[in-house]
């Protein structure tokens, strides 16, 4: 019976740790900054659909636009859950460099869904998800060097 109680305390101490603990240890960051991209990456990716599908946007437009909403989820729950360190102490400078760090990430974005869709004529949503995992190691790497270290 203390064999099973000690299992469980060790995953409830290992779920919280993951989750709960505030870490400045850089795999338990990336295993939070997959989720934060994640949640982002549906907002982004949903919102690009809603902009192109039903309001009739060029999908290149719907794309910068639903990449802005996915950077201000991320960074709000970058600051919030994942990232403890920061290097700036003005927020406004802070989120200044994020978003230049965003904007670069959507140069990538943008390039990725343009030539995937255009010249090797995948569907713009199936480019999306190409430029998806791109990008997070993108924004993560720089994030956690230039802000968060």
């Amino acid at each position: 019976m203390q064999n099973n109680y000690s299992y469980k305390s060790q995953n409830k101490s290992l779920i919280e740790t993951l989750l709960r603990c505030k870490t400045d240890n850089s795999f338990i960051q990336l295993f939070r900054y997959t989720f934060v991209g994640g949640i982002a990456f549906i907002v982004d990716f949903g919102s690009l659909f809603i902009f192109t599908e039903i309001f009739n946007i060029y999908y290149l437009i719907s794309a910068a636009l639903a990449f802005l909403l996915g950077l201000t989820v991320n960074y709000s729950l970058s600051i919030t859950w994942v990232f403890i360190k920061r290097k700036l102490r003005s927020k406004q400078f802070e989120f200044g460099v994020f978003a230049i760090i965003g904007v670069v990430g959507l140069g990538i974005n943008e390039f990725i869904i343009w030539f995937f869709t255009d010249y090797l004529h995948f569907y713009y949503l199936i480019s999306k998800l190409f430029s998806a995992g791109i990008v997070l190691m993108w924004n993560f790497s720089a994030r956690k060097f230039l802000l968060f270290r």
